[in-house]
């Protein structure tokens, strides 16, 4: 019987093959994970530093980073890092050669709840619990606080991250028991009464124009209180 030759040839070249692939495979996925490279993606001010964050990950899963490939879950470290209530979103990545990367993006404080359990309100509306590692400069919010009611404050909180001329003057938020607010302004000794939420653009547009005024004829001292909850009007106590 006459041996075809390219058959066996071809048979072989397949074993090969194969062989090979398991070979790579078994070696790749037995190959341990690196040291996390953590890149802190836009706020460089860190609440949370890398340290931490691979704590967070060799606690949940890298094992001392001598874990092999195929038994490292990704979508659980990202979760175990978004656990962490200073963290916004978190991606993670490992390459072909074992190398492990995590991106994270911090939550960013727009005020500080200054009451016996001090938190800081972050862009989203949730709480932020303050950082050892960084104290970030936003407004203070006092008086009647309840953690679980803060929408009245994080909508004049938000209001005041977003507006220039609110951002670089108001450094005080104060609730009253009534939900109405007060703000307290940087470089003068007044209270601005704002009252309810109703209407706020037209109320700040209005304590803009005035302080503007007040700035330009040098009487920003003649004034304890700056009442905004009339329509169209700006009510003033003088000192």
């Amino acid at each position: 019987m006459k041996i075809n030759w390219n058959n066996i040839k071809l048979v072989f070249l397949l074993g090969l093959i194969v062989f090979l692939y398991a070979f790579s495979s078994a070696r790749n996925n037995n190959r341990s994970v690196s040291e996390p490279d953590i890149e802190f993606v836009g706020e460089q001010n860190l609440f949370i530093t890398h340290s931490d964050v691979s704590k967070l990950l060799i606690q949940n899963q890298l094992g001392g980073l001598k874990v092999a490939k195929e038994a490292l879950d990704l979508n659980s470290l990202e979760n175990s890092l978004l656990s962490n209530p200073m963290i916004a979103s978190a991606e993670v990545s490992l390459s072909v050669n074992g190398d492990f990367s995590a991106k994270i993006k911090q939550k960013k404080p727009i005020a500080r709840i200054n009451t016996k359990d001090a938190f800081y309100i972050d862009s989203q509306g949730g709480i932020m619990p303050l950082s050892s590692n960084y104290t970030e400069r936003v407004p203070i919010v006092t008086g009647a606080i309840n953690k679980e009611e803060l929408e009245n404050v994080f909508i004049i909180a938000n209001k005041v991250y977003h507006d220039a001329f609110l951002k670089t003057n108001v450094v005080q938020i104060h609730q009253n028991s009534d939900k109405t607010i007060d703000l307290k302004l940087r470089q003068s000794d007044f209270i601005v009464q704002l009252g309810s939420l109703k209407h706020l653009d037209k109320k700040i547009n209005n304590l803009r124009a005035f302080y503007q005024k007040i700035i330009k004829d040098k009487t920003v001292n003649k004034y304890s209180k700056v009442n905004l909850q009339f329509d169209n009007q700006v009510v003033c106590t003088k000192v």
